[in-house]
């Protein structure tokens, strides 16, 4: 289910949002950054920067142009917790011109990742 490599964790079968909750307790507190591969339907979690948990998926043997990051602030309801924030998607190549994930149909791909993942 999780598999650690410092503090980063691999999540790739559902875990409980209490365990969630749990791994942003040890760094922010009340939110965690994810990366989500969004072919591979994985995520994530745990790092302090995106970019880190980026590199620990391309080391998995992701693509690049399937990862983006995310926050999740973990005490807000599943509908309104996911911010589409985060320097590594800035992909003008892909679209994407900013932080934000500013296409509707990658943010609700990316939303159906992380609510299959979090129960």
């Amino acid at each position: 289910m999780l598999e650690k490599m410092s503090e980063i964790v691999l999540v790739n079968k559902p875990i409980t949002i209490k365990e969630l909750k749990d791994i942003a307790s040890l760094r922010f507190g009340d939110m965690v950054k994810v990366v989500i591969d969004i072919e591979k339907k994985i995520m994530v979690i745990g790092g302090e920067l995106h970019a880190d948990e980026e590199e620990f998926l391309l080391q998995l043997g992701s693509s690049q142009g399937d990862l983006w990051g995310i926050n999740i602030y973990v005490d807000l309801p599943k509908d309104s917790w996911i911010e589409f924030d985060s320097m590594i998607n800035i992909r003008s190549a892909q679209g994407n011109r900013s932080r934000g994930i500013e296409s509707k149909e990658l943010q609700d791909k990316i939303s159906k990742v992380v609510n299959s993942l979090v129960n």
